[in-house]
């Protein structure tokens, strides 16, 4: 595990810095110290330089709150201020954005991350896809990982040792194997992968990261973001595909998740909610993320977006990183010699449950801790690359009361400290002596106890008197700021609404507002009915006054 401090221009305290472990696609760890205003794009380009790699903007950083809540590593914004788990803290290197034309990514290097993680979207049961391309998918793993099928090394059952897929059976394994066998011989481990990650784009669940919520039924769905726009999977049958040039607006408020879109010539809004609002607020990140990153020309071309309607302050967000286009074209100008690609060893892969040759086993190494041990007695390792035994106990053995206890550490039964105090209690002088020493000792006690009840009684009138004082002056001026807040709120708010619904002024700003969904829901369903009951209450009210 490979160690990295990184410092910010700021002058800080070498006790404020905090480890940072990072997960790697292959299951490798890799740390470094941070500062406190250490931004995240600091951990994402030590990622990269860990792998030499170019294509960064594909890849992100994951980690996961307390509340089980996971969330992307904000690259502009401080690490500290993000984390909410106790340190040290601990992250994932994951694909963000798969990419729409694996063919166009220049390096190798880039093909087998996506890879690594493509392999663990199978393993994990993100990646579904039928029977047939399951089968391939695996084959091309077990190409990549050993090679050519070779009856002298590979037993026929060898296929079990691996663990491809959550659900593995027989006939599947059958299956992968005589595909392996029959169709794969001859590819190299980067043309396998290359292979694989072909036939993994043409899957529809290629690219989704499913987030479970319940629609407007209270029926299961799960939402995802993908290089074609936003779809929803009831099971294993996706049942709504909104492209991107469709989706018109995205907005949460609370723990319900809306798409706004056009479907068909006509105005189509889906509703879904979600376990949390901070799981709500995560997937509106991530679709403006998506719709930014694959809609979008150029970056210049992103707007900042807010998450509720124009009357009400919600959480705004801009992505800040390159968009597709702007990668793609940047990798086509990438002139340097291929990075060399260090894949993980066949005993090394996630994917491989246990080891079944016995030489395998003997030709391990043993693993090396990631941090020093504090351990000082481990610093006294035997030869031959064997690890330490363990040290023996500082602390004397123990002895039971039975046994003599004490009395064996001394020669003589009258040097025994227990003899001594034996001897002492039984004298009737010194027992005197020892009672009139705690009966002072008691007396004196109380007299200190009643000097400090009396001045903390005092004080502590004090006390109540001035918090009761200060408690009444908090109330009062919270009071007082909510019906200040309150009273500029209408009077900013009031004149705006009849600007918006009363008046004829055509200007740009005010048109399009009064073309937004939400303006014209509340325009028809609130604000007319209550100017019909409000004018109705006005003219009763003056015929009655006319007619007295």
């Amino acid at each position: 595990m490979k160690m990295l401090r990184f410092r910010s221009p700021s002058i800080r305290s070498l006790d404020q810095e905090t480890l940072c472990t990072i997960r790697l696609l292959d299951d490798s760890e890799i740390s470094c110290s941070i500062q406190r205003d250490t931004k995240g794009q600091f951990l994402l380009d030590h990622v990269c330089n860990h792998y030499n790699l170019l294509e960064k903007d594909y890849f992100g950083i994951r980690y996961v709150d307390p509340e089980k809540q996971r969330h992307w590593l904000d690259p502009s914004k401080p690490v500290v201020r993000q984390m909410k788990a106790q340190q040290p803290y601990m992250m994932c290197f994951r694909v963000k954005f798969y990419p729409n034309e694996p063919m166009k990514i220049k390096e190798e290097l880039t093909r087998y991350l996506l890879y690594l993680q493509l392999k663990r979207d199978v393993y994990h049961g993100r990646l579904l896809c039928p029977f047939a391309d399951a089968a391939y998918l695996g084959a091309c793993i077990i190409q990549g990982e050993l090679g050519d099928y070779d009856p002298d090394e590979h037993p026929s059952d060898y296929i079990r040792d691996f663990k491809l897929f959550p659900k593995q059976s027989l006939k599947l394994e059958r299956k992968i194997i005589e595909i392996h066998k029959n169709e794969l011989r001859g590819q190299s481990a980067a043309l396998a992968e290359l292979n694989m990650v072909q036939r993994a784009h043409t899957l529809e669940t290629y690219g989704v990261d499913p987030h479970p919520c319940k629609d407007f039924t209270g029926s299961t769905a799960f939402l995802g973001f993908t290089a074609t726009g936003f779809v929803v999977f009831q099971g294993n049958k996706r049942i709504h595909l909104l492209k991107w040039a469709d989706v018109s607006k995205l907005k949460f408020e609370g723990k319900t998740f809306y798409v706004i879109g056009i479907q068909k010539e006509k105005k189509l809004v889906l509703t879904f909610h979600t376990s949390t609002p901070a799981a709500c607020k995560h997937l509106w990140k991530c679709g403006v993320e998506n719709q930014a990153f694959y809609k979008c020309a150029k970056s210049s071309q992103i707007k900042t977006v807010s998450s509720s309607n124009i009357f009400f302050k919600g959480s705004r967000y801009r992505y800040s990183g390159r968009v597709a286009k702007e990668v793609i074209e940047a990798s086509s100008k990438i002139q340097r010699d291929p990075p060399t690609v260090r894949r993980a060893q066949f005993g090394q892969s996630r994917s491989y449950n246990s080891l079944s040759h016995k030489n395998l086993i003997m030709n391990m190494e043993p693993l090396v801790p990631a941090l020093p041990s504090t351990n000082e007695y481990e610093e006294t390792a035997t030869d031959n690359g064997r690890s330490p035994l363990p040290c023996a106990s500082m602390l004397p053995t123990p002895v039971e009361d039975n046994q003599g206890g004490v009395d064996l550490l001394f020669s003589s039964p009258v040097q025994s400290p227990a003899w001594l105090l034996r001897e002492l209690h039984a004298d009737p002088d010194i027992q005197a002596q020892l009672e009139a020493e705690r009966e002072r000792d008691r007396a004196y006690e109380r007299v200190r106890q009643a000097g400090r009840s009396r001045v903390g009684g005092v004080l502590s009138s004090g006390l109540r008197l001035l918090s009761s004082n200060e408690r009444a002056n908090a109330c009062l001026l919270s009071v007082a700021r909510f019906v200040a807040v309150v009273t500029g709120v209408l009077l900013v708010v009031v004149p705006t609404l009849l600007l918006l619904l009363e008046s004829d002024i055509d200007v740009s700003f005010l048109h399009e507002i009064r073309q937004t969904p939400e303006f014209q829901q509340f325009h028809y369903e609130y604000y007319c009915p209550l100017r019909r009951w409000a004018l109705c209450k006005i003219g009763k009210a003056l015929e009655k006054l006319w007619s007295d």
